[in-house]
C-alpha cells in the first residue's frame, strides 16, 4: 500500500469516504482489525487523499448507489477506479476511466 500511495493518488469524495467508514466499522471485521487500527487507517487515508466534491451523479451502472464512485473518479480525472464490486466492474465503458479489479491493478500499475 505504501508503494501505491507513493506513486499514485488516492481519491475520495465525502460520500465515498462515508461509505468506506460505515463498511469498515461492521462487526464482521472485528476479528481481523481492531477498532483502534480502523480509526488510524481512516485517519491516514483521510490525510493523504485527494478530495473532490461531487453533486448529483449521472447514471453509470446498474446499482445507482455505486455511481458516486465513478463520479468521484471522473471529477478527479483519475485514469483508474479499482473495485471488487461487480456492478462497477461491469459498468458501461467510459472513454477516460478504466474500472479494474485489485488483481488487475497490481499488474497495470506495477505494484
Amino acid at each position: 500500500m505504501r508503494q501505491a500511495l507513493a506513486e499514485h493518488r488516492l481519491v475520495f469524495s465525502q460520500s465515498t469516504f462515508d461509505e468506506l467508514r460505515t463498511r469498515l466499522y461492521r462487526p464482521k471485521f472485528d476479528r481481523y482489525i481492531s477498532l483502534e487500527s480502523r480509526e488510524r487507517l481512516l485517519h491516514d487515508l483521510n490525510a493523504c487523499a485527494h478530495w473532490v466534491d461531487i453533486g448529483e451523479c449521472a447514471v453509470y451502472c446498474r446499482d445507482r448507489d455505486d455511481d458516486k464512485f465513478i463520479e468521484t473518479a471522473l471529477r478527479a480525472q483519475a485514469h483508474y477506479l479499482i473495485s471488487g464490486d461487480n456492478d462497477l466492474l461491469e459498468a458501461q465503458p467510459l472513454p477516460t476511466l478504466k474500472i479494474i479489479s485489485a488483481q488487475q491493478a497490481l499488474a497495470v500499475l506495477g505494484l
